[in-house]
């Protein structure tokens, strides 16, 4: 019996929806009500930010895997504060040349909170006229052979 209970609990840890997005030149697993650390954006605090570049969507019932994007979906973050990694050292050495050069870096990093995630709805009406004129073009004329 302390199997099903096990299995309940489980059940209860695979209804909570995720995606994985792609920003800054790497994937995270972002999820509802969480803050996660990336790459410093060009935006000041308390903005929002739509991230496009959705590559999976879990939620209680189905998963959307894209090729390469998942179609719609839209991860919206706020911004919570910008801040600095911790630093990195960096040392250099060349072994019987006497030649050393230590550095240091530290990286910038703006913390963001996920406010939601949703998938399939849909664009404007007046953007999907526009894309359906530019596919309506007029074919080429044939070349006559002489």
């Amino acid at each position: 019996m302390t199997n099903s209970k096990k299995n309940s609990n489980d059940s209860s840890k695979n209804n909570k929806s995720y995606a994985i997005a792609e920003t800054s030149g790497q994937q995270f697993w972002f999820e509802v009500n969480r803050y996660y650390d990336i790459d410093r954006l060009n935006a000041k605090e308390k903005d929002k930010i739509t991230l496009e570049k959705v590559l999976l969507f879990k939620d209680k019932n189905s998963i959307n895997i894209g090729k390469p994007y998942v179609k719609d979906a839209k991860i919206e973050l706020e911004v919570v504060s910008h801040k600095r990694d911790k630093k990195i050292l960096v040392y250099k050495m060349r072994p019987k040349k006497k030649t050393r050069r230590k550095m240091g870096h530290r990286q910038e990093l703006t913390r963001v909170m996920v406010k939601s995630i949703t998938v399939g709805e849909s664009a404007p009406k007046s953007s999907l006229k526009k894309e359906t004129v530019k596919k309506e073009t007029k074919p080429k004329s044939e070349k006559s052979t002489n």
